[in-house]
């Protein structure tokens, strides 16, 4: 019954291309979806399916900087592709720092302080990025986290972009859940620009190859989202595979029967899974002398800072290299275990982390961290 509902509104099949702004059907499904989701309605002239999110936060960016003083404001530390898109567009990276002592919060203070050094060296703010559930701190945002955020952005007259790939990766619902910033744009009633993403390659889903995503322009004004529109006409569409998938993930099984029950306990088996393993790799490696971790809320990685013998910084320097750098280096030849140093994602002046992740299995998980426990301990 699904797979003829599919062919349906796929008419000419996956082998043709489809609307610019991908098939209407699905759309309107992604569109209930948000709607379901947020209690408020999503219109599907709104929404744009994706090659994963990575191009519509490409298209969007496109979009937006055309001179090189527009700038847009991301997190500290953040996912590469802000500030690699940011450089190829020849725009200016406008970076504020999460708060690591309060779980890498939002403070209104560090924003207020971007905002003016930017515009004081010269730079014009046009948009504020937010990834919520954090890639890579794996911290989720608090509604009064993203209200502030929402009266900032409206303050300074400037687009929020959401980055929200990681919305089912959220372990403590009940105490971090999470609220997309299109709901809290709404509930304030504020008419700010949100550009919100999704994508199917995060989740429990993880099928990052197939390129499914979606864009979500609220309360955009008619005449940037009729240039968005041509951006996306270039492209002619996104893949048909990926638009498939992305059905998918917004529309599960629900017909109460066996497919649904079959597809609620592998769902709920993962992210539980997920869950227990945030919880031990958060415990073990604040167990490690020098290695501090915040609480694993959401996504699937944990940012520990890591307190470096002063001998191992100045060897680091002495070789050309930033000292996490070494750290992660070091850490693979001896161990095996590969991480991203923090530097790669930029952190706080003079503070060490590396990024890893805990999707392994538990068996490997509690393996590895014990050789990372045994290395650190070994620094000199």
């Amino acid at each position: 019954e699904r797979a003829t509902e599919m062919v349906e509104y796929i008419a000419n099949g996956t082998g043709a291309y489809s609307d610019s702004q991908g098939v209407e059907g699905i759309r309107r499904n992604v569109a209930n979806f948000i709607e379901q989701r947020d209690g408020y309605p999503a219109k599907v002239e709104n929404l744009f399916l994706t090659n994963g999110a990575s191009s519509g936060i490409q298209m969007l960016l496109t979009a937006l900087i055309a001179s090189e003083k527009d700038g847009v404001m991301i997190p500290i530390p953040q996912y590469p592709i802000y500030t690699a898109l940011i450089s190829l567009l020849g725009g200016q990276q406008l970076g504020y720092f999460l708060d690591e002592s309060t779980g890498w919060s939002l403070r209104e203070e560090e924003l207020e302080r971007a905002h003016r050094d930017a515009v004081a060296n010269g730079a014009d703010p046009r948009a504020m990025v937010i990834i919520n559930p954090g890639n890579p701190t794996g911290s989720v945002l608090s509604y009064d986290d993203i209200a502030s955020v929402i009266k900032f952005c409206h303050k300074h007259n400037m687009i929020l972009i959401a980055d929200e790939v990681y919305q089912e990766n959220v372990y403590n619902p009940e105490q971090s859940p999470f609220v997309s910033a299109k709901k809290v744009a709404c509930d304030l009633d504020l008419p700010v620009e949100v550009a919100s993403f999704h994508s199917t390659s995060k989740g429990f889903i993880g099928e990052c190859g197939r390129r499914g995503g979606y864009m979500e322009l609220h309360n955009f004004d008619p005449e940037v989202h009729a240039q968005i529109v041509k951006l996306a006409s270039s492209g002619l569409c996104s893949n048909l595979d990926g638009q498939a998938m992305t059905d998918l993930m917004v529309r599960p099984p629900c017909d109460g029967g066996d497919t649904q029950a079959t597809f609620e306990a592998e769902r709920n088996g993962i992210l539980g899974a997920l869950k227990s393993k945030a919880a031990m790799v958060h415990d073990r490696l604040n167990a490690i002398p020098g290695v501090s971790c915040q609480p694993l809320e959401g996504a699937m990685y944990a940012f520990p800072s890591l307190d470096l013998p002063e001998s191992f910084v100045r060897r680091a320097e002495a070789e050309g290299m930033k000292p996490d750098a070494l750290y992660a280096l070091s850490l693979l030849e001896h161990t095996g275990i590969c991480t991203v140093p923090g530097s790669g994602f930029e952190q706080v002046e003079g503070t060490n982390h590396v990024r890893m992740t805990f999707l392994p299995e538990p068996e490997a998980l509690e393996a590895a961290l014990d050789r990372f426990k045994e290395h650190h301990s070994s620094l000199k």
